[in-house]
């Protein structure tokens, strides 16, 4: 086996998300190839996960958005001297911060390879331009790398990196059914689905994502004498409970109260996507690359997207049918009232797979840390 590495990924906490996925992702893989993963957050509820896979977790504030976090910069210096760090990777603004400090402060012949993670469309300003400073920048997706060469020409384009995130087909197979006793419990919770054309819009509650345009899409559709029910299956956080009562008084004027369900947050989102007919992705932002798609189109069911982001790439990718113009409920009704029960099927194969994320990254780190000589 080649030279164990040691690698540090900071962000701001371990409670759930994609960032936060991928944390776990790569500290697993790091740690079965032989390596040493560590993890610095405020800490969450991966973390007995994170832990219990081999990775290490060092609970620092590391993203608490206040002046006395910069006071981790000269700690955070010596960490990385004591625990001989070979990979400084930031994921996340403001650990980011905190770890460039760290890392510009130390002697370049001693020093870890930093790289940051662009997971996100951020506001483009001071602040968010740190994560343009790793030596190298991953980007999630073809669409992140074109808004950072478009919004921080000074970043060098052979410094950007792409690697788009990915699924596991294991965990979501082609054609995937869920077992049983689920269905059984499902269909009792939610009868109304039974007979429907289930529209289903992951994600959580929040402005933008187009719970509004699915809404009036379900509406028109019933107007049509198509048994559609748009199943909402995200959260929303405590201070988002103004626009979920919004969203509520919308689908009461509409008399769509059996028509649009709310789920809440799931942690058995994969069952209710298989259970799906269609997927939606309907958010007026791009998404920088959109996991509940990829695994939707991974199951083998179809999506219907907005084109743009993370998302147009995927449908571009492996399921072209499905793209529609941002924004155009009219083509999106169109396009179901066509497909009903009998949409085109998924036919090509998901090139986003969680393994290539896993031996594109680790490729990275090693090439890095070989080329700083830490590491033969």
């Amino acid at each position: 086996m080649a030279e164990r590495m040691t690698v540090l990924q900071v962000l701001p906490a371990l409670e759930s998300g994609g960032v936060e996925r991928g944390t776990l992702e790569v500290g697993a893989e790091l740690v079965r190839r032989g390596h040493r993963s560590l993890v610095m957050s405020e800490g969450g509820r991966l973390v007995g996960r994170l832990t219990a896979e081999g990775s290490e977790h060092h609970a620092w504030p590391i993203g608490r958005k206040s002046l006395w976090t910069l006071r981790l910069v000269p700690r955070l210096r010596r960490f990385l001297r004591e625990q001989q760090v070979d990979i400084l990777h930031a994921r996340s603004r403001l650990p980011a911060w905190i770890a460039y400090l760290a890392w510009r402060g130390m002697d370049p012949g001693a020093r870890p390879r930093f790289i940051t993670t662009v997971h996100g469309f951020y506001s483009v300003n001071r602040y968010s331009a740190v994560m343009t400073r790793g030596e190298t920048v991953i980007a999630v997706s073809n669409s992140v790398r074109d808004y950072i060469l478009e919004n921080y020409p000074g970043v060098p384009a052979d410094r950007i990196r792409v690697i788009h995130r990915g699924v596991d087909p294991a965990r979501y197979p082609r054609g995937y059914r869920p077992p049983d006793e689920w269905l059984r419990a499902w269909y009792e919770r939610y009868p109304k689905l039974v007979d429907a054309l289930v529209l289903t819009l992951p994600g959580r509650l929040t402005r933008l994502k187009g719970h509004e345009d699915l809404i009036e899409i379900v509406s028109r559709l019933r107007s049509c004498g198509l048994p559609a029910v748009g199943l909402i299956a995200g959260g929303a956080h405590p201070r988002k409970q103004a626009y979920v009562e919004e969203l509520e008084a919308r689908v009461k004027a509409a008399g769509l109260e059996d028509s649009i369900l709310f789920a809440g947050h799931r942690s058995d989102l994969r069952e209710v996507l298989a259970v799906s007919d269609i997927v939606l992705s309907l958010s007026h932002q791009p998404e920088s690359f959109g996991r509940t798609t990829l695994e939707a189109l991974s199951m083998g069911r179809p999506v219907i997207g907005y084109a743009h982001g993370g998302v147009r790439e995927q449908l571009e990718a492996v399921y072209p049918d499905g793209l529609v113009p941002v924004g155009d409920t009219e083509t999106v009704v169109a396009r179901i009232e066509k497909w009903g029960w009998s949409a085109p099927p998924v036919e090509e194969p998901v090139p986003f797979t969680l393994q290539h994320l896993l031996d594109e990254t680790l490729a990275l780190y090693r090439e890095l840390a070989g080329r700083s000589g830490r590491v033969a």
